[in-house]
């Protein structure tokens, strides 16, 4: 295990003005006063761990990351606990699938203990900076670029590994909200990287946003790339639906699907509560005629930063309707409920999910 060595910021934010910002931080608009970076080149591997001040970076404008787009992040959070302590959430599973992710760009694996630990150690030097009012917390921005000097289409020989925080509030600050569904763009296309964490996969979703929000919608909804017909997920989270039986549905991963954290937690304790999860195809005509019917009576988006955020209205050329009294239904309801309580240490934390820092 390499040794972090630490450099204070010699100009951190005053106590008075930290506690202000943690007040309406909003979402990732204010950063904490440190950085955890490690190094990596083809001879010396992985090296020179470092927490020091946030401050910019230095690159050359030929850059392999500013050309060939080798670049992949992740997106956790810390809790501030009831007793003023924090804690991770799953944090193996985002040093997983981070692993995961660079496999797939032809980038080097950080070792899963490095990665925990660079943010464990990150979250206890800002420590100050964990929000404790309800609905925040401080969302941890692990991130790996190229970072060798050279134009050419191939894997970088050197690379940086970072991460960084930011106190966060609530991502969506309504009630429920609308989704716009895409025609004209893809997400992702199997043999892609969907099911990565890279920056491309959000690039490449931008214009289908804007037109969302051109539409009046929060989120745009992508269909699959062949036949244009199968929900697969937003633009930045996944999505569950609920039927009138209590069962839920969620678009399989079959590749062009983000794996989310928060999507496998909710599998989880629905299983828990005894509910049956199918993850199953589920097509935008059916969602439509379901939602018409009464038979689908619920429908979420969930992720780190959403969480569990209901869907109220369907919007489209081809589409258009309302699911359930278009607000938060029961059981997306309960299952928000007992996942913040496990996050925010004030529910039994059956799993063994929360890694406490202090």
């Amino acid at each position: 295990m390499q040794t972090f060595q630490f450099k204070s910021n010699l100009s951190p934010v005053d106590a008075g003005r930290r506690e202000a910002l943690l007040e309406a931080p909003g979402f990732g608009r204010v950063f904490t006063d440190h950085i955890a970076t490690i190094q990596y080149s083809e001879e010396c591997g992985w090296h020179n761990a470092k927490i020091g001040p946030r401050e910019p970076f230095s690159l050359d404008p030929a850059t392999l990351v500013f050309h060939y787009a080798q670049e992949i992040y992740e997106g956790m959070k810390a809790y501030r606990m009831p007793d003023g302590g924090g804690a991770l959430f799953r944090p193996d599973a985002n040093a997983r699938r981070f692993r995961n992710s660079a496999e797939r760009l032809a980038m080097p694996a950080l070792p899963d203990n490095l990665f925990i630990e660079s943010v464990r150690e990150l979250v206890r030097v800002d420590r100050a900076w964990i929000p404790s009012t309800a609905g925040s917390a401080l969302y941890l921005r692990p991130f790996m670029i190229a970072t060798e000097v050279v134009l050419g289409v191939k894997p970088s020989s050197e690379y940086l590994y970072c991460v960084v925080a930011t106190p966060v509030g609530p991502y969506f600050k309504g009630g429920s909200v609308t989704l716009w569904i895409s025609e004209n763009f893809s997400r992702a296309a199997p043999g892609g990287t969907g099911e990565a964490k890279c920056g491309g996969n959000y690039a490449a979703s931008l214009a289908a946003q804007a037109e969302a929000i051109q539409q009046g919608c929060e989120q745009v909804v992508f269909l699959d790339a062949i036949e244009r017909r199968w929900v697969e997920e937003l633009g930045g989270m996944n999505v569950f639906f609920v039927f009138d039986d209590g069962s839920l549905q969620t678009p399989p991963l079959t590749g062009t699907i983000l794996p989310g954290i928060t999507r496998a937690s909710l599998i989880t304790l629905a299983c828990d509560m005894g509910l049956t999860v199918r993850e199953e195809p589920y097509g935008i005509d059916q969602w439509e005629a379901d939602a018409k019917s009464g038979r689908l009576l619920e429908a979420f988006a969930c992720g780190t930063a959403a969480v569990v955020t209901p869907i109220g209205k369907v919007k489209g050329r081809r589409h258009g309707f309302t699911v359930g009294n278009g607000g938060m239904g029961p059981v997306t309801a309960r299952l928000k409920s007992v996942l913040l309580g496990i996050q925010n240490g004030c529910a039994p934390d059956h799993h063994g999910w929360l890694d406490r820092l202090f």
